[in-house]
């Protein structure tokens, strides 16, 4: 079953250093404005295929457990959430919902642009885990997709595409798999040791989706998952001509995974975050 990523979500706990972080790695984002649940705030980075990144933040400092994600904007953890675009969130819903997976929704939600135009949805969240977390939450817009996102001045036309892969922290990788597989039938993933990465990856082919799991307590994925749980700990962007990417981006070559070029943004100048480009099949 194919997924088509619909965005991805970066938290910290200042969106304006986020923002600029982002823009002097050459990816300026838009403001989207604050959500309709009057606590976040985002801005976005929309690429060419239609995906996007989004940056969240709170509006006021307040008790991390009132918004959707607190513990990771609080704790600046950057990935936190991915969400799949679906046809009919109610009927997706409650397919899932008959394989035995928890669901909560759908839900309405909106928020207002900086011109005032209302931005309108439906979601629907999988899986015992926090949102997006492990299984992907699921979108369906109400109002026309364009006024929820629009490719960023910053990237379109350019070598990156969009967001082609999640990599998901897990701490037990064979219960993660077996509830993908049960979820959208796949295969069992490959698996591949990164001694860069520090994990043990699995990833399902022909998918945007790879686990990861730490090799040993000491990690920086062992701390992550101590402290947010499973949950997204990196991002891959899709290029069509990955040296002009490695060119203009300043990329760092880290060699290959599962048999596909990849570089990496460096992280002193994300904040630590780990975003990563891959190069897209013909």
């Amino acid at each position: 079953m194919p997924l088509a990523i619909d965005h991805v979500t970066i938290a910290g706990s200042s969106l304006p250093a986020l923002q600029q972080a982002f823009a002097t790695a050459g990816l300026a984002t838009d403001y989207g404005g604050p959500h309709s649940n009057g606590l976040t705030h985002m801005s976005l980075l929309g690429f060419d295929d239609g995906s996007y990144i989004e940056l969240i933040s709170t509006l006021q400092a307040g008790p991390a457990n009132t918004v959707f994600w607190g513990q990771h904007i609080a704790g600046d953890a950057g990935p936190c959430a991915w969400a799949v675009q679906v046809a009919d969130v109610a009927r997706e819903a409650a397919r899932v919902a008959a394989l035995g997976v928890r669901v909560d929704g759908p839900r309405y939600f909106n928020r207002r642009r900086p011109d005032q135009t209302l931005v309108e949805w439906d979601l629907a969240f999988l899986g015992d885990k926090s949102a997006g977390a492990t299984l992907p939450f699921i979108i369906k817009d109400i109002t026309p997709r364009h006024l929820r996102v629009q490719p960023s001045a910053s990237v379109t036309g350019g070598p990156l595409r969009g967001v082609a892969g999640v990599v998901l922290g897990v701490a037990n990788p064979t219960a993660a798999g077996e509830l993908f597989r049960r979820v959208y039938g796949w295969p069992a993933p490959l698996e591949y040791i990164d001694p860069d990465f520090e994990a043990r990856l699995f990833h399902f082919a022909g998918t945007p989706v790879t686990l990861a799991a730490p090799p040993e307590s000491g990690s920086w994925l062992a701390a992550r998952l101590h402290q947010f749980d499973d949950s997204p700990c990196a991002y891959l962007l899709g290029a069509a001509d990955f040296a002009a990417a490695c060119r203009q981006f300043n990329l760092l070559p880290a060699g290959d995974w599962f048999g596909r070029p990849l570089a990496w943004f460096n992280r002193r100048q994300l904040n630590g975050l780990r975003l990563g480009v891959i190069e897209l099949t013909p």
